[in-house]
């Protein structure tokens, strides 16, 4: 299984920015994909996830109508577009994946492998 996350750079304050989340190694379609993000000295936080072929969507109130995730089945792809980004969406972007459905709490607790990350720095 290998998650590989892409996307990430420096960014001015009220920029975009598309993650990749790429799967391989499971059946794609059976499987909910979440993002989480890392700040320095800060643990890590689950900002938005998808279900699996449900499709539902949850998102933290941080980036609540700033980013959109979305999933490209055919491409085993997840991204997470990033829109009017702030100094505080600044960290080390990761994504994960878990069975099925995922829940609104999105805590590192309800999933299972992680990918390497990709670094988001949003400069003010």
């Amino acid at each position: 299984l290998q998650l590989q996350a892409s996307g990430g750079g420096l960014v001015q304050r009220g920029g975009s920015l598309r993650l990749s989340c790429e799967v391989s190694g499971l059946i794609f379609e059976d499987h909910a994909i979440g993002w989480f993000r890392q700040a320095p000295g800060k643990e890590r936080e689950g900002i938005s996830c998808v279900s699996s072929s449900v499709g539902s969507t949850y998102y933290a109130n941080s980036v609540k109508d700033r980013f959109t995730i979305s999933r490209d089945n055919a491409k085993k792809t997840v991204y997470l577009q990033m829109n009017d980004l702030k100094s505080e969406d600044t960290g080390v972007y990761y994504c994960t994946v878990r069975r099925f459905i995922c829940l609104p709490t999105i805590k590192t607790s309800e999933y299972n492998y992680w990918g390497q990350g990709t670094q988001v720095t949003v400069s003010s």
